[in-house]
């Protein structure tokens, strides 16, 4: 699909307040809310273009993790599917060549990941290595496709935006964890949706939903195919940087342009980044350049994502 700066903003604006109104965004982008609503219709169904609702993790008790599994031969398919109807996990890839299981996983930090504990005990897993994410420099509510372009003008972003506190610890009641459900699905759900789901009125719903984003509980992700900025090459990094300048070589990863997630981590590598390029060649040219000039950096570790099994918690077919 051939996307034009139009539908780069309709992306961006989401990017900004993932359930602004048809009519809002048209105002912002002086166009037709009837144009904003037949774009966005075609990037969903062109694009796999989503709106998710999510949560921060240190606003509800989360830790996140990385694993890599390396697999008996013929049982990464096997397990990567087994991985991907876990309720834990988030992202799967399989990596280098597809010998290789990535995932990333939420659970509250006082429970015991029963992922954790029954896979050393899985003999087709052959290897594991677990690593706890610590602090992100880029990702979550953070859009590379939007962010490091910039489409919309100064005016249009402030026109746009939430306004959210810093993420901070909350206590969700059983309202607020209906309603996060079906946003977790469809960002965009109708308030008459969220309101069936938590057995609340629409006005309720509403209410909760803006409060929760208001005090850093929630904010809303995109997840779209990056064939359509022309980044189809994705490739996962593992980097070792000297502790002294681990925040800096963060903070600088953050600025690059193929970076679309970045986090501190435990483990055998203390620095880790998910990359897209168009082709081998600008990876190449990135990794002896920008990557290559980041401070402290004394070791790095690349795997070419071959195959996606689960993406935003959503398995794919």
């Amino acid at each position: 699909m051939t996307i034009d700066v139009l539908d780069l903003k309709i992306i961006h604006a989401l990017s900004l307040d993932g359930r602004a109104s048809f009519r809002s965004l048209a105002k912002a982008l002086e166009v037709s809310p009837q144009t904003v609503q037949r774009r966005y219709a075609r990037l969903r169904s062109s694009s796999s273009l989503r709106v998710l609702g999510r949560t921060y993790p240190e606003a509800v008790g989360d830790e996140q993790w990385f694993l890599r599994l390396k697999c008996a031969p013929g049982a990464t398919d096997d397990v990567a599917l087994a991985l991907a109807r876990h309720a834990e996990t988030d992202w799967i890839h399989l990596t280098s060549g597809g010998t290789e299981i990535v995932c990333t996983t939420r659970n509250p930090e006082d429970v015991e990941s029963a992922l954790l504990r029954s896979l050393p005990r899985t003999p087709r897993v052959t290897s594991l290595v677990a690593q706890c994410l610590l602090h992100t420099y880029y990702g979550g509510p953070q859009n590379p496709m939007v962010d490091k372009t910039s489409p919309l003008s100064t005016r249009q972003i402030e026109q746009l935006r939430f306004p959210t506190a810093s993420p901070a610890p909350a206590t969700l009641t059983r309202t607020d964890q209906a309603l996060l459900k079906v946003l977790h699905v469809d960002g965009r759900a109708e308030n008459q949706e969220l309101a069936r789901a938590a057995d609340c009125s629409a006005s309720t719903a509403h209410r909760r939903v803006t409060e929760l984003r208001r005090h850093g509980v929630l904010y809303f992700d995109l997840d779209y195919d990056p064939r359509l900025v022309d980044r189809s090459k994705a490739v996962m990094l593992w980097a070792s940087v000297a502790p002294r300048a681990l925040e800096e070589a963060g903070r600088a990863l953050a600025e690059h342009k193929e970076v679309s997630f970045a986090t501190s981590t435990t483990g055998p590598t203390n620095l880790y980044a998910a990359l897209t390029s168009p082709n081998s060649r600008s990876l190449h040219t990135y990794l002896t350049g920008p990557l290559a000039d980041l401070p402290g950096l004394t070791h790095v570790e690349t795997a070419p994502v071959t195959r996606t099994v689960k993406s935003a918690g959503t398995l794919r077919r």
